[in-house]
């Protein structure tokens, strides 16, 4: 038996669903234990290209899908997914815990309304009701999966939360009305859809556990953008570190076995907030172009960057990562010198740490190791000395510095692109 975790170490898009489907041949289940369909994990498989938003990788290798607790789910969009990958030949294997947060209609408005009230302060947000439907969680006023399938009790709870809403829209000057009836009936057809796979998912995955299955927990979005240690308040609602596993699925944490780190061979990000090691010249427009480097789920953009050591110290700190994958290492194909940023300068002083003061964050300066560069990385590399010399040195120095073992490389998007350490 064994449970493996997978997370980034960057602020998300560090090829997380490729990692997660390359592993998943050796797991019985894959489980997302946080965010939402602002995530999004891109897998190819041969020339077949699946995107996910809420269902896990692992399904298009045959496995069970857990969607845990600790995820804010989309029914309309879940749905759909479901429906599209039956449409393809695969009928996911999913299992949805029946205390997992819905995003509700009103959700989707006050996200956009908040947005554009802070203006130039804006988060960022990909406005899909995440933060506002986390936000009810907490405040205990949230529809849970289970409420979706019985009638009395989400008819309710929505008697308690409308009005609410109804006077927050007002403050927002927000037009649009609630009608009640309309989206009871409306998610107690999303309940009838889903019913048959909303159940105990602690239960089974625990049950799963003691009778030696092995499973695949799967991280969304990165640590940078962990409510807690990233780059707060330009983060998501959720914990993407190591220890928001088993508040997000109920399985105890002395249970994990190892912690598997993703990091992008260079720094991206969507959204608002700094980022020090940002390329606004040629070099970044080689890294967007070459890594395809828009969002999953937005098709926004991402800004990028030379790889930041510190974010992925700070990242392996705060997880206690037992081993690192590097990805899209031949995005960096063709560039005459690659750096990586080792240090901060931060008004006079050099700092290896990453600040928890946004605007500290914003004054750092970036202080870089060098590296020859190289001309390109054969496709069908399987080992580590197939790589060009340069390449093998890049790799090696992250190795050293993070002080973490390598287990994997992967070198093109395609599942078979990989080359095990």
């Amino acid at each position: 038996m064994t449970v493996n975790l997978v997370i980034g170490t960057q602020w998300g898009d560090e090829g997380k669903g490729k990692v997660v489907d390359y592993y998943s041949k050796d797991a019985d289940y894959v489980v997302r234990f946080q965010g939402g369909n602002n995530a999004g994990h891109t897998i190819k498989v041969c020339e077949e290209v699946y995107k996910l938003h809420l269902t896990p990788s692992g399904v298009i290798q045959g496995k069970i899908g857990v969607i845990g607790n600790g995820v804010v789910i989309d029914p309309e969009i879940l749905i759909k997914e479901i429906n599209d990958l039956k449409n393809r030949g695969i009928k996911p294997k999913l299992l949805i815990s029946d205390r997992a947060n819905i995003i509700m209609p009103y959700h989707k408005i006050l996200d956009g309304a908040e947005e554009k009230f802070l203006g130039d302060k804006k988060i960022g947000t990909t406005g899909r009701g995440i933060g506002p439907c986390y936000s009810d969680k907490i405040a205990r006023n949230g529809i849970r999966a289970i409420d979706l399938t019985n009638k009395e009790l989400l008819s309710k709870k929505l008697d308690v939360i409308i009005p609410i809403k109804e006077r927050i829209f007002r403050a927002y000057e927000i037009s649009e009305k609630l009608d009640k009836k309309i989206i009871l009936e409306k998610y107690l057809g999303f309940g009838c859809q889903l019913k048959q796979y909303i159940s105990q998912t602690h239960i089974e995955l625990n049950k799963a556990i003691k009778s030696g299955k092995n499973i695949l927990l799967e991280g969304a979005q990165g640590t940078m953008l962990d409510v807690d240690f990233g780059t707060y308040p330009f983060t998501t609602s959720s914990h993407t570190i190591a220890g928001g596993c088993s508040i997000g699925t109920g399985i105890g944490p002395r249970n994990i076995d190892e912690i598997i780190g993703i990091v992008k061979a260079y720094t991206t990000r969507v959204g608002e907030g700094p980022l020090p090691t940002e390329l606004l010249d040629k070099t970044g427009e080689h890294l967007q172009k070459n890594g395809h480097e828009y969002g999953t789920t937005t098709n926004r953009p991402r800004r990028c960057g030379w790889l930041d050591l510190l974010v992925v110290k700070h990242s392996c700190m705060i997880s206690d990562i037992t081993k690192l994958v590097i990805t899209k290492l031949d995005v960096l194909n063709g560039l005459d010198n690659v750096k990586i940023c080792t240090k901060y300068k931060l008004d006079s002083k050099e700092i290896e740490y990453f600040p928890a003061n946004i605007e500290d964050v914003k004054k750092c300066k970036p202080i870089y190791k060098e590296f020859r560069g190289w001309d390109q990385i054969k496709p069908d590399s399987d080992s580590l000395s197939d790589l060009p010399a340069e390449a093998q040195k890049y790799v090696k120095y992250i190795e050293k510095e993070t002080k973490i073992p390598i287990a994997l490389i992967s070198i093109g998007p395609g599942r078979t692109e990989t080359i095990e350490i």
